[in-house]
């Protein structure tokens, strides 16, 4: 009992401070584009956060969309970070709310879901994890307005300048005479008081230099990306082809879990093969497309192997489960 007493108090404690640190911001700012995803707006997570936001009582704009007293000034708002930690059969996500210094003002628990469908489970997810705020009796304050400017005070500054002219002074004049009495013993030595560039130096100027003359339009260099056709060989493990991507490596299906076996999408997500389970580990009944055969595992590779005019052809496969 006394336990439970003390967690209600911690998270009763954790709230009013959480409502507090929230009261004091005017805006949410949404991305269009959250740093998990591929695309803006994937899987509706932008505008379903957004209508969160709004409906839980708080002015939400996207990044793009600001009003003009958030856009002259950032520290109004909160901007919403949205952390993907999903695994392959389970989606979760935290909702992280950060101030124009980039610090931490919240953070939402992780919600998480089980469904199958990208768009319906990050939407169940990102449901859960807003339980938090729906907790947030929110407020706007102002505070976030009220913060005290910032004061420049010139005061000794002119004495300062003062003695620092007069210590120069004295010290120009000891600094000459000893010059003076150095030229007289030798001449040699004065001239050796004349300032020398350094080996540092000289070695940063032609470094620069380098740069300069390298950094032409001539010069760059641009990685082709135009796709390339590719070939299917006869099925030898030594030259096996590979269902490659535009810029030379495999294609990565991901694999989700059916009843009796798995399906394989790409990151459209369209599904590419269906794998069916064997009477044998390792080895699944496969299809693609109209392409009947078998995948198999070896030395940490997969493989698909199917007749085609009554050659045996092989595939090698990049799966991620």
């Amino acid at each position: 009992m006394k336990r439970l007493l003390l967690t209600l108090l911690l998270v009763s404690s954790y709230l009013g401070m959480a409502q507090t640190d929230l009261n004091d911001y005017k805006y949410i700012i949404v991305p269009k584009k959250f740093d998990s995803f591929k695309r803006e707006n994937q899987y509706q997570t932008s505008t379903f956060i957004k209508h969160l936001f709004t409906k839980n009582g708080f002015e939400a704009f996207y990044e793009d969309e600001l009003p003009m007293e958030l856009y002259e000034d950032r520290c109004l708002g909160l901007l919403a970070e949205l952390q993907d930690g999903s695994s392959m059969f389970t989606t979760k996500v935290t909702l992280v709310l950060k101030d124009c210094r980039s610090q931490e003002v919240f953070t939402t628990i992780q919600g998480k879901s089980r469904l199958k469908e990208y768009t319906a489970s990050y939407n169940e997810a990102i449901r859960l994890a807003f339980t938090s705020l729906e907790n947030v009796d929110y407020q706007y304050s102002g505070a976030a307005t009220k913060r005290e400017p910032i004061t420049v005070s010139f005061k000794n500054d002119v004495k300062k300048l003062e003695e620092n002219k007069e210590t120069d002074s004295k010290l120009n004049e000891s600094r000459d005479s000893m010059v003076q009495q150095k030229a007289t013993l030798d001449e040699q030595s004065y001239k050796d008081l004349r300032p020398v560039e350094s080996d540092i130096t000289k070695k940063v100027e032609s470094e620069q230099e380098k740069i300069q003359q390298v950094a032409t339009t001539e010069e760059q260099i641009y990685e082709n990306r135009q796709p390339v056709s590719s070939n299917v060989s006869k099925a030898d493990m030594n030259s096996t082809k590979k269902i490659s991507d535009v810029s030379g490596a495999i294609d990565i299906w991901y694999a989700q879990e059916l009843p009796n076996g798995y399906q394989l999408v790409d990151s459209t997500p369209k599904i590419r093969m269906k794998l069916f389970e064997s009477s044998v580990q390792g080895v699944y009944h496969a299809k693609m497309d109209n392409k009947d055969g078998m995948a198999y595992t070896k030395d940490g590779k997969w493989f698909f192997e199917y007749y085609e005019g009554g050659n045996l052809m092989t595939k090698e496969l990049n799966i991620k489960f």
